[in-house]
């Protein structure tokens, strides 16, 4: 299959890139920087532009029959974010005029109605006075996706971290149990590129996390 991923050189974009290409999926990666990223995603092909950019949207996606949205922004107390909802509504149209179907799009835990299950010190002190202004944009972001007509899923993950991947993640919907947790970029990639040839999960939005 051939995949776009935006945001790939992130670390878990970074991690997606590996793990599709040594499953045999034929990557493109829209960058910023195509000098940075080469070294960043080798075997991946670059198409080098801005996300919010229609033209170079349309440009990575040719012969594409999905997308992984591994789009990340960094912490923002004060500062208004908006460049995961803006790159999502070009996104969203791109798919649209291109005629690709299939979304994988990672938010996080905190996203919509996960609101609350991060655990104690996550919800009632760092995704507010740290992830307040992203987790506006995130809310935003994926209520551009639900409202498409793409085949979507959005994929929350629970606190990431750099440990190799268990291939032990526990996936639900089912948010009365869930207070906390953590899962590695790797399990992430993992669930991730699945999605994007399964209807498991289709226009769903699972909370991931280790078993």
């Amino acid at each position: 299959m051939r995949l776009l991923v935006i945001g790939g050189t992130g670390g878990t974009g970074q991690e997606i890139v590996r793990q599709a290409i040594a499953d045999g999926h034929d990557v493109h990666a829209l960058v910023r920087s195509s000098e940075r990223a080469r070294g960043l995603l080798p075997g991946a092909r670059l198409f080098e532009g801005d996300a919010r950019d229609q033209a170079a949207l349309r440009r990575s996606l040719v012969g594409c029959e999905a997308v992984i949205s591994a789009l990340g922004t960094p912490m923002s107390p004060v500062r208004e974010v908006t460049l995961l909802s803006s790159v999502t509504t070009e996104l969203v149209a791109a798919m649209r005029h291109e005629k690709i179907g299939r979304l994988v799009c990672i938010t996080g835990v905190g996203a919509g109605d996960s609101r609350g299950h991060g655990g104690f010190f996550y919800d009632w002190i760092f995704q507010p006075l740290m992830l307040r202004k992203v987790y506006q944009d995130k809310d935003r972001q994926e209520t551009i996706v639900m409202a498409s007509a793409l085949e979507w899923v959005i994929v929350r993950p629970t606190i990431l971290n750099d440990k190799p991947g268990t291939g032990e993640v526990l996936a639900t919907t089912d948010l009365t149990k869930v207070h906390g947790g953590s899962i590695s970029r790797a399990d992430v990639a993992r669930f991730v590129i699945d999605q994007t040839a399964s209807d498991q999960w289709l226009r769903k939005t699972p909370l991931i996390t280790t078993g």
